[in-house]
C-alpha cells in the first residue's frame, strides 16, 4: 500500500510559534518525534513538560493528523480520556464554537413512518449543552441512544495543540518536513534523514507516522492484514491470514445555505452508487456552529483501498462523497438547504501496517478486560468495540468493561531507544480496529512521551523504564488507570469542566 503523502498547503513555510527553520545539515536533540498527529503530539507534549529538548518532524503544515487533516473532528465515546484529551477539551471550551458534546439524535435504524418523512441516512449527533465531559467517558453497557462524544472544530484543535507545545519552551516543530530515511544498528536508531537535507540526531525516537514508516526502515519487523485465527487464538480471526485492511473515509463538511437546491453532480459522477449495492449510511455530525460534518461509513474498502495507490484512492472517494451527497438531498430534504463547503484533503485511514513489539495487544485482551488481564505495564484505557469498517468481522458486538494497553506495546521487538505511538503499534488486526481512536492515540503518545522523560532521568534504556514509574506518572497527569473511574480522577474532571465557561454556539439543538 502506498505510504498517504498528503498534499501541501502552499505558501506555508517552516512556521514560527516555536517552530524554527533549520539551514543546518545536523540537528541534535534529545527525543525526535516523527509524525504530529494526536499520538505525536502527545509524546511530543509530554516529554517536553518534563523538560526533554524534543523535536517534533510533521509533514504538513498544522499538527492533529487525521482528526485536522482527515477531518474526523470527532471523540467517539469511550473511557481513557482524562489526560491530555481533556486538557485540550479544557483549551478548546474557551474558545467561541470550538467544540461540544454530542447526543444521538436520530438513527436510520430507528426509523419511525409515523413521525418521520423519510428514514435518515445514517446516524445523527447534535450539540447538547446540557451534557459535560465527563458523559462521554464510557462507551461499553451505554445504550446507542444515550451516547456521548466530542465534536471539535479541526483548526481549532490544530491551533491549541501548536500554543500547548510552544508554551513548554522544550519543542522545536518542523513543518512542510519529510522523513526519509533512518541509521540504525544494533537495536538503536541514531538518526534520522529529513526531506530539507537535514540529518536529525537524537537519544531517542518515537514513531508517530500512522503506517510506520521510521520503524520500517529501521529494520523492524512489521505487519498487515487480518492475522489467522491460530496466530494469536482470537476466536473472531478467519482460519486463514488476509491482506484485508479496515476501510477509509473522506469526509466531508456542508453548511447551511437560505435556498433549497440539489447541487449538481460533476461532470463524469454517476448518480447511482457503482461501488457498492447501496449508497453507504454516515455519521453525521453537527458542528458548533451548525455546520455538519459528514463521515461516509466507508468512503472505501480497505480491500480495494491497498489495490490503489494512494492518490488515485483519494480522487476517486472524491468522486464517491459527491455522488453520496446527491443522493442524501435527493431523498431527504432537509439537506437540500445545505452546500458542501469543505472536503477534508487527506483520507481518514484507519489501518495499514503494524509492527510487532514486545508485546501484541489482542482480541483476548479486548475479551478479558482489565480484570481479566494481568499486565503490570497497562499505560491506558480502551472500550471501544472491535470495528472493522468494510464488514469483514461483523456481528463482535461491544466489550463488556474496558481493557489495558500494556506499555510494551508501545517498544519495537528489540529495540532500545525507540517507541511508537499511532495506529501502527503493537496491535492485532481486530484489536487495532478498537484501539485506534485519536484519544487513545493521544494517550498512547502521552505514556510514550512520559516514558522517555524518565528513561533519560534513570539513565537507562526504553525498555527498562520501570512500569511502576511510568503508572505513577500518568496518574499524576490524570490519565485514568483504573475502572471505574477513582472519586478523586471523576472530582477533578468534574469541578474542571464545570468551572469551564460555557460554549458559545449556534446549534444547540437537543436530543429528542
Amino acid at each position: 500500500m502506498t505510504v498517504p503523502i498528503l498534499g501541501k498547503y502552499l505558501g506555508a513555510a517552516l512556521l514560527a510559534l516555536g517552530c524554527e527553520a533549520f539551514a543546518a545539515e545536523e540537528l541534535r536533540c534529545e527525543l525526535a518525534v516523527i509524525g504530529g498527529g494526536s499520538g505525536g503530539f502527545g509524546a511530543a507534549l509530554a516529554a517536553a513538560r518534563r523538560g526533554v529538548e524534543v523535536v517534533l518532524v510533521e509533514r504538513e503544515d498544522r499538527l492533529g493528523g487525521n482528526s485536522v487533516c482527515g477531518g474526523v473532528s470527532i471523540w467517539e465515546p469511550g473511557v481513557g480520556g482524562t489526560g491530555l484529551p481533556f486538557e485540550l477539551y479544557q483549551r478548546l471550551r474557551q474558545q467561541t464554537n470550538a467544540v461540544g458534546i454530542y447526543a444521538m439524535a436520530r438513527h436510520q435504524a430507528w426509523f419511525d413512518p409515523k413521525r418521520e418523512p423519510y428514514k435518515y441516512p445514517g446516524g445523527e449527533m447534535v450539540i447538547d449543552p446540557a451534557r459535560r465531559y465527563l458523559d462521554s467517558l464510557q462507551r461499553h453497557g451505554v445504550s446507542k441512544r444515550d451516547i456521548h462524544g466530542v465534536v471539535f472544530e479541526p483548526e481549532a484543535m490544530a491551533q491549541t495543540m501548536r500554543t500547548l507545545l510552544a508554551e513548554t519552551g522544550h519543542c522545536r516543530v518542523l513543518f512542510n518536513t519529510v522523513f526519509t530515511g533512518a541509521q540504525a544498528d544494533a537495536g538503536r536508531v541514531q538518526s534520522v534523514s529529513l526531506s530539507s537535507g537535514a540529518k536529525l540526531v537524537a537519544a531517542y525516537f518515537v514513531d508517530a507516522t500512522g503506517d510506520g514508516v521510521l520503524c520500517a526502515d529501521a529494520g523492524c519487523t512489521m505487519t498487515t492484514g487480518q492475522e489467522a485465527r491460530v496466530t494469536f487464538s482470537e476466536p473472531s480471526a478467519p482460519e486463514q491470514p488476509t491482506r484485508r485492511i479496515n476501510g477509509a473515509t473522506l469526509i466531508y463538511r456542508v453548511t447551511p445555505e437560505a435556498a433549497a437546491a440539489i447541487e449538481p453532480l460533476p461532470a463524469g459522477v454517476a448518480t447511482q452508487c457503482w461501488w457498492n449495492q447501496r449508497f453507504p449510511s454516515a455519521q453525521i455530525n453537527h458542528y458548533p456552529n451548525g455546520d455538519l460534518n459528514v463521515n461516509m461509513l466507508p468512503t472505501m474498502d480497505g480491500a480495494e483501498l491497498r489495490q490503489r495507490s494512494y492518490g488515485d484512492a483519494l480522487m476517486e472517494c472524491q468522486r464517491r462523497i459527491r455522488a453520496h451527497w446527491h443522493d442524501v438531498q435527493t431523498r431527504c430534504a432537509e439537506f437540500q438547504k445545505y452546500r458542501i463547503s469543505w472536503v477534508a484533503p487527506a483520507l481518514g485511514i484507519r489501518e495499514s501496517r503494524r509492527v510487532v513489539g514486545e508485546y501484541v495487544l489482542t482480541e483476548n485482551d479486548l475479551r478479558a478486560g482489565i480484570s481479566g488481564q494481568k499486565h503490570p505495564d497497562i499505560v491506558c484505557l480502551v472500550d471501544h468495540p472491535m470495528d472493522t469498517h468494510g464488514g469483514h468481522s461483523r456481528g463482535i458486538g461491544e466489550l463488556r468493561e474496558p481493557y489495558g494497553v500494556p506499555y510494551r506495546c508501545l517498544i519495537p521487538k528489540g529495540r532500545s531507544n525507540l517507541l511508537i505511538a499511532c495506529r501502527a503499534a503493537s496491535f492485532s488486526s481486530l484489536a487495532a480496529s478498537s484501539c485506534r481512536l485519536s484519544r487513545t492515540m493521544l494517550e498512547l503518545g502521552e505514556a510514550a512521551g512520559t516514558a522517555v522523560a524518565l528513561a533519560k532521568e534513570l539513565k537507562v534504556a526504553l525498555p527498562a523504564v520501570p512500569p511502576d514509574r511510568l503508572r505513577a506518572a500518568l496518574r499524576t497527569q490524570h490519565v485514568q488507570l483504573e475502572f471505574p473511574l477513582s472519586a478523586e480522577l471523576r472530582a477533578y474532571v468534574q469541578q474542571a469542566d464545570t468551572a469551564a465557561s460555557e460554549p458559545a454556539t449556534a446549534n444547540t439543538r437537543r436530543q429528542p
